[in-house]
Order: structure tokens, then C-alpha cells, then sequence
């Protein structure tokens, strides 16, 4: 069956909202986050999913969620400890689902970037900063920088999230919630990267989500993943370019080359590039988390 049936099927009757690639479930006291293999690029859903990818996405977070040692918002990955309605095929849902504490969330991406590429990149030649933050002259592409640095964008429900600097970011949210969230951001940032690169994955730049739980605040959403973070092999890597990565990079790739225009409804992605992408969403997740994808 197909996945988008199964998944409405099983949580029908459950509010619902639904993102570009994640579909929530309001429980009342909690949330259910169902990643979906839906597949997004260049402000568009695909017609055409990756499969498994969500269940990678989830199982990667679980994992780190477990790592990090930071307060989360992430109460059970399990179907069978859900309060999901009679009948739900919980089979179809196995992998891809969290069970979440419900957050006020705070409106911000809190972006941190430890190597020069993607907008960070294309800013630094116009300006020699990023976010209102100078940096050293004479860097290239992909280099890393002296130290990571936190660059918070808005939060966007439609387009490209927004950059803005922190004291834009203070005046939206508070001096101290900001300054907050820019060392637990860079923080988790700094251990998630020390660990990714012993197993030969450098994390060029991630953002997370963050929201308050009473007067705390912790980590939301999705963590250290394919989608959220930039990925490259360590030992591919080479200052001056742009890098190979483990994530929708075959996808981009592939459109950019069809003719698509990038305004009207995308093409299907043919077999080959879907199957390359899943394989890269899987390395990924192998590699961080020791274990074998099923």
C-alpha cells in the first residue's frame, strides 16, 4: 500500500499538520512526528520519495537524542508504547514515528556552522561575513573555520528561511533566551561533530529547533541528520570546492541538469537517482550509528 495511504489510514480522525517532508499529530498533552519519505528541493516536494528515508531520519535522531546528553523532546520511538488509534497499522508506521513532548517553539533555526559553504559561502564573497559576523580574508570554499559560529535564521512555513543576526534574533525572542541558545546550540554542534568525524563524517553546518517545556528548553524536531546537517566524507574532503555529501545531492544534481525551471511542478526522479540517495541516507545512518539499517 502506499505509504501516504497507510499512514492516513492508520492516524485517520487525528489532527494533523503537514510539513514538506513530516506530518504531525496533535495526541492533546503530546505529539506524534511521523517523517515520511517525501523528499523536498529547491522550495518544492518531489512527485517521486525516497524510500526508507524516513525511517532513517528518525532512527538517526533517536540515536543522537540517546548521545547527546541534552534535554529533548523525545519520549518513545516505539509503536507499541503509542496511543495511536484502534486499528493503526502500526507496521507501516514502525521506524518513522516519535512519540514527543508538545513544546512552545521557539520561531528560530538556530544554524551553526563549522566550514564555509552553501549560503554561508555565497555571502562571505559578497561581504567577508555571514550573519553580520566578520571573518578572516582569504578563505575558499568548504574551508573550516578557527571555530564554529552560530548564524539563526526565521523559521519560514513556505520558501528559504530567512538569516538574520543575533541581534535581530535577540529582539524577537529575548537577550537571554538567545544567548542560550547560541552556546547549547554550538554546543551540541561541537560534540555531534567531534563524534561524526571518528567515524569519517565531517559535519559542515546542521541547525536545530529548539522549544520551551515549561521554564526549559530543549532540543525538538529532527537532530543531526542528512537533512538538517550537511554531511561530507571525510576522506574526500578538499578546501577550494564544493563537496560530495550524504544527503539529497544526487537529487539536486539530477534537476539541476533535467531542463526543470525550478517554477512549475518538478519531474519524477528516474530510479537510478533515487536508489543512489537512499543508499547515501543509509551510509550515513550506518556509519553514525554502528548498526545495520533495516
Amino acid at each position: 500500500m502506499d505509504e501516504r495511504v497507510v499512514l492516513e489510514t492508520s492516524l485517520a480522525g487525528l489532527p494533523v499538520r503537514r510539513g514538506k517532508v513530516r506530518d504531525v499529530y496533535d495526541l492533546g498533552d503530546n505529539l506524534l512526528l511521523v517523517a515520511t519519505d517525501r523528499i523536498s528541493a529547491f522550495d518544492w516536494v518531489l512527485p517521486t520519495g525516497i524510500p526508507d528515508k524516513g525511517r532513517v531520519l528518525t532512527q538517526l535522531s533517536r540515536v543522537w537524542f540517546d548521545r547527546l546528553g541534552e534535554s529533548h523532546h523525545l519520549l518513545s520511538s516505539d509503536v507499541d508504547d503509542m496511543p495511536l488509534p484502534k486499528g493503526a497499522d502500526r507496521r507501516g508506521l514502525d521506524g518513522r514515528t516519535m512519540l514527543v513532548r508538545k513544546t512552545q517553539v521557539v520561531p528560530i533555526e538556530c544554524v551553526v556552522r563549522g566550514y564555509i559553504s552553501g549560503s554561508a559561502w555565497k555571502e562571505y564573497r559578497q561581504s567577508q561575513s555571514v550573519c553580520g559576523l566578520p571573518l578572516p580574508a582569504g578563505l575558499k570554499e568548504s574551508d573550516p573555520l578557527e571555530r564554529p559560529i552560530f548564524t539563526p535564521a526565521t523559521k519560514e512555513e513556505s520558501g528559504h528561511d530567512i538569516n538574520i543576526s543575533f541581534e535581530e534574533m535577540a529582539r524577537l525572542v529575548g537577550q537571554n533566551v538567545a544567548e542560550e541558545l547560541r552556546r547549547r546550540s554550538i554546543g551540541v554542534y561541537e560534540r555531534g561533530a567531534e563524534f561524526a568525524r571518528s567515524k569519517g563524517i565531517l559535519i559542515a553546518d546542521t541547525k536545530f529547533e529548539w522549544g520551551k517545556a515549561g521554564n526549559e528548553l530543549i532540543l525538538i524536531d529532527e537532530v543531526l541528520t542528512p537533512d538538517s546537517s550537511r554531511f561530507w566524507p571525510a576522506d574526500q574532503y578538499q578546501p577550494g570546492r564544493g563537496q560530495p555529501s550524504f544527503d539529497k545531492q544526487f537529487v539536486r544534481d539530477w534537476l539541476e541538469q533535467s531542463g526543470w525551471d525550478k517554477n512549475s511542478e518538478p519531474p519524477a526522479l528516474p530510479d537510478e537517482v533515487v536508489q543512489k540517495t537512499r543508499e547515501k541516507y543509509v551510509e550515513a545512518f550506518e556509519r553514525l550509528s554502528g548498526q545495520r539499517f533495516a
